[in-house]
């Protein structure tokens, strides 16, 4: 998709799509109120006859409109004037997205960035608009057979239509909504593949395929690599399955030689049946997107790239399957880590903290500024907090408040939970360092205890996405999530080096 940034009269520009937004009250910001003006009130007249829904999101097309010379324009309701704030400018933008996906117009203007948001500058209107209405084309048909079934719809440009002086500012918001939407895609691709097409090789030949493209190095480890390495926890989850494990190791450089790297580590288990302690099978499919920690760390890096952020970044993802067999680790098998520590395993299904940990241990030797890592982790984080913010817990509490603000900044919310010394009681063994479960209390808690024991070294967060990362029911696949959050902290990760 194309955009650019005009300012100008939007009756006058002849488009396939005007996209308007309106007030409940029928109060208009700017631009629409010109377009209105160009159409003698007609559109005024629309809203006050009770056409357009209060609701921010609902919309009205209205195909020629006297004095507009677009083919159709777009109204799209704001909410109440004294409710505009943040969710309300982006369910405007959703569904406007989902009505230039759907339509037959090949090229739209978008004024929607016009209406005003106490505390949030043209910038980032522009940013949040291009970010959802690129995500808002987007599309899974990899695997149809058939690719002309759907007619293909929706426009190829946009133009986002500002009312405001021109810069580049302005234009590097529009890059960067952009590029994080491009990372998300990335993301949605891998997640929605089936374990049969996005094995640990597939995701492996990903990253070096992105390392190509953009110029960053990447690095994959064998297994034997790992072995001499003493990565024994993430080697005993891949015992069982036939694909081999992979460890893809990514360095983007776009910060000063010396400065302190960021380490991004993604799950990466590309398909999880729970092991010998399997799974029910009801909705077992879905499990294929249990390495979607790892595919946010894949399109936060293709995004990062593409804005050309000047930070440097490390990208780690264990990735393998964790599959029953002769061969795969049993309830009750004590493994050792990198690190050196030991653990009771008791659960084979509380496989993603086995492969993380020793990720983290591998993380120190970059000496980083901090470390987060993204996971499809518990359940427990599902009931606790449901499918709206990722649950976030972290050793350093200036970090976490960070990716608190950049996940209300982008929309890609997380909630924090407590770390607390008295959780690690729960995962005392009787025959190792550690279990890899604490039983049946606070278990989205108990899995970040179990990690924090591996990131003593450094400053670490923990986001456990497995009620964000993809969605059920009729809508299934995957979301892009935290994309948007982690693309907001780095963004302002760099900025804060430039100043």
């Amino acid at each position: 998709m194309e955009f650019t940034i005009k300012t100008g009269s939007p009756a006058k520009l002849k488009t396939g799509l005007l996209v308007l937004g309106a007030f409940a009250e029928g109060r208009l910001p700017a631009l629409s109120a010109a377009a209105d003006g160009a159409a003698e009130g007609r559109l005024a007249a629309l809203i006050k006859r009770g056409d357009l829904e209060d609701k921010a999101g609902a919309t009205l097309l209205v195909h020629d409109l006297p004095g507009v010379h677009a083919e159709r324009v777009l109204l799209v309701s704001l909410g109440k004037h004294d409710e505009f704030g943040d969710k309300a400018y982006r369910d405007a933008l959703a569904a406007a997205a989902k009505a230039i996906s759907a339509g037959p117009a090949k090229d739209a203007v978008v004024a929607l960035a016009d209406a005003e948001l106490s505390g949030r500058d043209m910038a980032w209107r522009l940013q949040q608009a291009a970010r959802i209405l690129a995500d808002g084309a987007y599309r899974f048909d990899a695997l149809k057979s058939d690719k002309k079934t759907r007619k293909e719809r929706g426009a190829k440009k946009l133009c986002l239509l500002v009312s405001c002086e021109l810069g580049a500012e302005l234009d590097t918001a529009v890059l960067q909504g952009h590029a994080i939407a491009s990372g998300m895609a990335l993301a949605k691709d891998l997640g929605n593949l089936p374990g049969n097409h996005c094995t640990p090789t597939h995701l492996a030949e990903t990253a070096e395929s992105l390392g190509k493209q953009y110029k960053f190095d990447v690095e994959v480890l064998e297994r034997d690599d790992m072995e001499k390495l003493g990565m024994g926890s993430f080697l005993s989850v891949a015992r069982g399955s036939h694909q081999p494990p992979k460890f893809i190791v990514m360095h983007y450089k776009g910060g000063k030689a010396k400065a302190k790297p960021v380490v991004l580590v993604g799950k990466g288990i590309t398909f999880d049946t729970g092991g010998i302690s399997l799974k029910p099978a009801a909705e077992m499919d879905e499990m294929k997107f249990d390495m979607c920690g790892a595919a946010s760390v894949l399109g936060t890096f293709k995004a990062v790239a593409q804005m050309g952020l000047p930070i440097n970044l490390v990208g780690l993802v264990p990735t393998t399957e964790n599959m029953p067999g002769g061969g795969a680790t049993k309830p009750g098998d004590v493994v050792t880590s990198m690190s050196g520590q030991t653990i009771e395993v008791l659960n084979t299904d509380a496989e993603g903290r086995l492969i993380l940990c020793d990720a983290l241990t591998y993380a120190e030797r970059f000496k980083p500024e901090c470390v987060i890592d993204i996971a499809t982790l518990t359940g427990a984080c599902v009931v606790a907090l449901g499918k709206i913010p990722s649950g976030l817990l972290a050793n350093d509490d200036e970090l976490a408040a960070e990716i608190l603000r950049r996940g209300t900044e982008s929309g890609d919310r997380a909630w924090q939970l407590p770390l607390w010394d008295e959780y690690q009681e729960l995962l005392k063994s009787n025959f190792a360092d550690m279990g890899n479960i604490g039983g049946r209390y606070a278990g989205t808690i108990t899995a970040a205890c179990f990690l924090s024991r591996f990131a003593k070294a450094y400053k670490w967060a923990h986001l456990d996405i497995a009620g964000t990362a993809w969605v059920s029911g009729d809508a299934k696949g995957a979301t892009g999530r935290p994309v948007p959050l982690l693309s907001s902290f780095l963004i302002g990760r760099a900025r804060a080096h430039a100043a």
